[in-house]
């Protein structure tokens, strides 16, 4: 009977001892990944940018439809040849008639004493200044030039040497007169005088 009884609690223990078996360890969490890195996009210039970069109209023209400028210039000996070139960059033609109307002005602005007359101004020979002016038309988008001649010479010790920085020119009669500035100055030394050149109109 002891046997029984022995076996019968075992059958009951194997049971209740499988039951309370440890149960297995929870699993870990995953760890947080990095968010996602997604790339900047490319900034490309809004099309009506470009529009206006390309439709940028350039310097407005002045008041009278034409521009001036300084040309080419030339030192040999002491004379001194200068040109100074006319844009008709308005819209409509523009008559020019012999020679402009040219008032030489110092750094400041002032009047310098100085005789302009017209061609060479006894000032030297074979430069082409004494040719007779024409009449030039230029239409818009043509120009035209007139050349400036002088000596830079000291001819008394006690009359100061002047130079001119701006040119006042008129260049036909009822144009606005257009003042430039020049980059290389009318030296002039003491002589007191000038020669320039009829308009003449330049090749395209």
């Amino acid at each position: 009977m002891a046997g029984s009884l022995a076996g019968g609690l075992a059958a009951v223990l194997v049971p209740v001892l499988a039951g309370c078996e440890a149960a297995p360890p929870p699993e870990r969490a995953p760890k947080p990944t990095a968010p996602l890195q997604v790339p900047p996009k490319p900034v490309t210039p809004a099309p009506q940018d470009e529009a206006k970069a390309s439709e940028d109209p350039g310097p407005k023209c002045p008041e009278g439809g034409f521009r001036l400028s300084e040309g080419t210039g030339d030192a040999a000996m002491g004379l001194r040849v200068e040109s100074v070139r006319l844009d008709n960059c308005g819209t409509a033609p523009i008559t020019l008639n012999g020679y402009p109307d040219l008032r030489l002005q110092d750094k400041k602005g002032a009047p310098v004493q100085v005789h302009v007359g017209q061609g060479s101004n006894g000032i030297t020979t074979g430069t082409g200044f004494d040719q007779p002016g024409q009449k030039v038309v230029l239409q818009p988008g043509e120009a035209a030039s007139f050349g400036l001649l002088w000596r830079n010479l000291v001819t008394e010790v006690n009359a100061p040497a002047v130079e001119g920085w701006f040119l006042d020119i008129m260049p036909a009669p009822g144009r606005p007169r257009q003042v430039l500035k020049l980059t290389r100055p009318v030296d002039l030394g003491n002589t007191g005088k000038m020669g320039i050149s009829p308009w003449s109109k330049e090749a395209r």
